[in-house]
């Protein structure tokens, strides 16, 4: 569905790269998380997604397309099929929000009998069938990060894009906006989602790739924000204990009648079960 192929971009006056040899591929029907700290490239990666911007080397193929080599009068092509959310909403302020979402059908020359049916259907989808009537300074951030969605999805795009789309909201509102994106994806979408925030991916445990300045560090399935590791004292210190106690586990014939010297239980609880992140079988 998206593939990037060894992607690498440069910006001008900086010393390195906002992307460095990236190779992520994305398949039809998946939900991944595009993680990493402000400036690690996740924003990059999803504008190039669109051809907002094109690659300094390597490709992008989404559907097949390759964007670089796609000519300009067709990118309005490509963004039919590709929905995108951002942090910042992005909404026509003198539009109502049922006009905000049938705007996206408009521009794409849908009849009017089918915007009077997909506008309420979608609205419905995320919870504001009652507010088509609304300006968005009307709305809460939670309701008008809402009414991007709607508009994002109501063309019914194979992809949903979402740059940092709970950054201006609050926990409870951020995991209910999460929480409609995992619907969405549940009826087949393809989902890319940027975050910062380690709740909703730990909420949401899907999977997971970390930026770190440009560069691809981990690619985990059923992952979380950060990375389970396993502290190597804590580990040499349980081996070590271990040994001790099997060494204490003398023959009964050999031992002092006269001394006592229970031996306690290992249980499982004793022991800390990790993913070991090193492992093939846990990555693409």
């Amino acid at each position: 569905m998206i593939r990037f192929e060894n992607v690498t971009k440069r910006y001008p006056r900086q010393k390195h790269p906002a992307l460095d040899d990236v190779d992520i591929n994305i398949d039809r029907g998946e939900f991944v998380f595009v993680v990493g700290a402000s400036g690690s490239g996740k924003s990059t990666l999803m504008r190039l997604a669109i051809r907002e911007e094109q690659v300094s080397s390597g490709r992008i193929l989404v559907g097949g397309h390759d964007l670089r080599r796609m000519p300009h009068r067709k990118v309005p092509q490509l963004r039919r099929q590709v929905g995108t959310v951002f942090q910042d909403f992005r909404l026509l302020p003198n539009k109502t929000v049922s006009q905000n979402v049938a705007f996206a059908l408009q521009v794409i020359g849908r009849p009017r009998r089918a915007i009077r049916a997909l506008v309420p259907e979608t609205l419905e989808l995320v919870g504001l069938a009652d507010m088509g009537k609304r300006f968005p300074h009307e709305l809460s951030g939670g309701e008008q990060q809402r009414v991007a969605i709607a508009r994002a999805v109501v063309n019914n795009p194979p992809v949903l894009l979402a740059d940092e789309p709970t950054g201006n909201l609050d926990p409870a509102t951020s995991l209910e906006i999460v929480r409609l994106i995992g619907r969405i994806h549940a009826s087949g979408t393809t989902v890319v989602m940027a975050t910062h925030d380690n709740s909703i991916v730990d909420e949401m445990r899907q999977r997971v790739v970390e930026l770190e300045d440009g560069v691809v560090v981990r690619d985990e399935e059923a992952g979380s924000y950060v990375p389970k590791v396993v502290d190597s004292r804590d580990r040499d210190e349980r081996e070590t204990e271990r040994a001790e106690t099997d060494d204490e586990q003398v023959d009964p014939e050999d031992r002092d009648p006269m001394e006592e010297a229970p031996l306690g239980e290992v249980t499982a609880d004793d022991w800390d079960m990790w993913d070991d992140p090193d492992d093939p079988e846990a990555h693409r």
